[in-house]
C-alpha cells in the first residue's frame, strides 16, 4: 500500500477525507438496525470471518482495532492507523496539597490534572474555564499556575457551589452565570485571553473555537460529544474542510458523529454484562416488531438508563410496545424473541467491528477540521494527547496561539 504524508494538517484531513468518504458504505450502516448490513452480501468473506471470532478476540479488537487485525485483508487497517498516531503533548508536572481532587470522582481528577499538566500559561494572559461546571478544573488551574481563574457556567446552582469550593480550597476562581451560547459571551474573550475547555461538548466548544478565532485568544480545548449539535448534517467549520467534503464527496449526519464518540473505558463486568442484556433485548423486540408489523424495518426504541429498565424481557416488551403504539396478542410466546434477540446481539457485536475501526479516524477529521479553522485564522496549533486512552478515549487537546 503507498505511503501518504501525514506530517502537516492539510496532508493528514486529505487522505482521511478520501478514506471516510471511499468506505462509508460499511462504516455508516449500524448493523443494529439491519437483520443483515447492506454491506454484508458484497463482502461475505469479511462478515464470515468476523461472525467466527470468539469473545476474546472480539474484546480485544474493541480496544485495539489496529494490531492483527482481520479486517486487513479487506480493509486500510494500517494506513488508518498511521493516519491517527498521535503524540502526547509536552506536560509539566505540578503539585497539589493532598486531597485537592478529594471532590472530583477518580478518573474525571486524573483527567483535570493530566489536561492542567499540558496546560502552557504565558504571564501576560488571563484564564477563562468554558463551561465550568463547579469548577473543579479551574480551581485545579488557579492553584498550579498561581493565577486567577475567570470560570463560565450556565447552571446557577453549579456556580454557587463552585464559590463556594473556591473559597473553602483558597483558590483565586470567579464563577460567573452566563450561557456561552448568548451573544454577550463574546465579551469575556480578549486577545490576552487563555480560554481553556476540558470536555466542552458539540456546540459549545464550536462557539469557544468561533469566539477566540475573532478575539484572537488563546485556545486550549479537549472536545467531545460531536454530535450535540442543534444541525442534523454537519456542516465543516473550517474552509479546507467544506472544500474536502464536496471534493470526494463527505456528508455526515448526527448519528455519524456520535460513532466518533462511542469508544468508551472498559466498565466492570456487571455493567457490561447489563449493557449486553439491553441491547439483546433492544434486538429481541426489534425482531418481535418486525413480525408484528409485517415490516422488514428497524423501529426505535427510547433509551432508559440501566436502572430504570424493566425486569425481564416480558415487561421490557410491554414497555417497548405501549412507547411504540403497538398491540402485543395475549398469546404471543416471547421466549423465542429472547433467543433471537441474544443471537443477534452477538452477531452485531462482531459486525460492529467494521465500524469501529473508524471511530477514531472519523474523530481526528473533526478535530482536523476544528484545528483548520484555527490555522485559517492565522493560529498555530499543536494536535495530541493530554492522557493515555484507558483514562478517557476523548484524549485529544488542541493547542492554538494566534501568530
Amino acid at each position: 500500500m503507498p505511503k501518504h504524508p501525514v506530517s502537516n494538517t492539510e496532508s493528514r484531513f486529505s487522505r482521511l477525507t478520501s478514506l471516510l468518504a471511499e468506505w462509508q458504505p460499511l462504516w455508516r450502516p449500524a448493523p443494529f438496525m439491519y437483520r443483515r448490513p447492506p454491506w454484508q452480501e458484497a463482502y461475505r468473506e469479511l462478515a464470515d470471518v468476523l461472525l467466527e471470532l470468539d469473545d476474546l478476540q472480539v474484546a480485544r479488537l474493541q480496544a485495539n482495532p489496529w494490531q492483527d487485525s482481520p479486517l486487513s485483508d479487506w480493509l486500510p487497517v494500517r494506513e488508518l492507523a498511521e493516519l491517527v498516531r498521535l503524540e502526547p503533548l509536552a506536560a509539566s508536572p505540578g503539585s497539589l496539597p493532598e486531597g485537592w481532587g478529594r471532590h472530583v470522582g477518580g478518573r474525571k481528577w486524573r483527567q483535570i490534572e493530566a489536561f492542567s499538566q499540558c496546560l502552557q500559561v504565558n504571564s501576560h494572559e488571563s484564564l477563562l474555564d468554558w463551561c465550568a461546571g463547579k469548577g473543579h478544573l479551574a480551581r485545579t488551574l488557579a492553584r498550579c499556575h498561581a493565577v486567577e481563574v475567570t470560570a463560565l457556567e450556565w447552571q446557577v446552582s453549579l456556580c454557587e457551589e463552585g464559590q463556594r469550593l473556591a473559597a473553602a480550597q483558597h483558590a483565586p476562581v470567579l464563577m460567573r452565570q452566563q450561557d456561552v451560547m448568548a451573544e454577550e459571551a463574546g465579551g469575556f474573550l480578549s486577545l490576552h485571553t487563555h480560554v481553556v475547555a476540558l470536555h466542552a461538548c458539540g456546540d459549545l466548544h464550536l462557539r469557544l473555537l468561533e469566539l477566540a478565532a475573532a478575539a484572537g485568544s488563546t485556545v486550549t480545548l479537549a472536545p467531545c460529544c460531536y454530535h450535540r449539535t442543534q444541525d442534523e448534517v454537519y456542516r465543516s467549520t473550517s474552509q479546507l474542510g467544506r472544500r474536502l467534503s464536496d471534493e470526494y464527496p463527505l456528508r455526515l449526519d448526527r448519528d455519524d458523529l456520535a460513532l466518533a464518540v462511542q469508544e468508551t473505558v472498559t466498565a466492570p463486568r456487571g455493567v457490561r454484562h447489563r449493557r449486553e442484556r439491553a441491547n439483546a433485548w433492544r434486538l429481541g423486540f426489534d425482531e418481535m416488531q418486525r413480525e408484528l408489523r409485517d415490516e422488514d424495518s428497524y423501529l426505535p426504541v427510547p433509551s432508559l438508563a440501566y436502572g430504570r429498565m424493566p425486569e425481564c424481557f416480558v415487561a421490557f416488551c410491554h414497555w417497548a410496545a405501549q412507547r411504540k403504539g403497538l398491540d402485543l396478542p395475549g398469546s404471543l410466546d416471547l421466549a423465542p424473541y429472547e433467543r433471537s434477540g441474544w443471537q443477534r446481539q452477538a452477531e452485531v457485536k462482531r459486525l460492529e467491528l467494521v465500524r469501529h475501526l473508524f471511530r477514531r479516524p472519523l474523530e481526528i477529521w473533526l478535530v482536523m477540521d476544528r484545528l483548520s479553522l484555527l490555522e485559517e485564522a492565522g493560529y498555530e496549533v499543536e494536535l495530541g494527547t493530554f492522557c493515555a486512552t484507558e483514562l478517557t478515549p476523548r484524549n485529544l487537546l488542541i493547542r492554538a496561539k494566534k501568530t
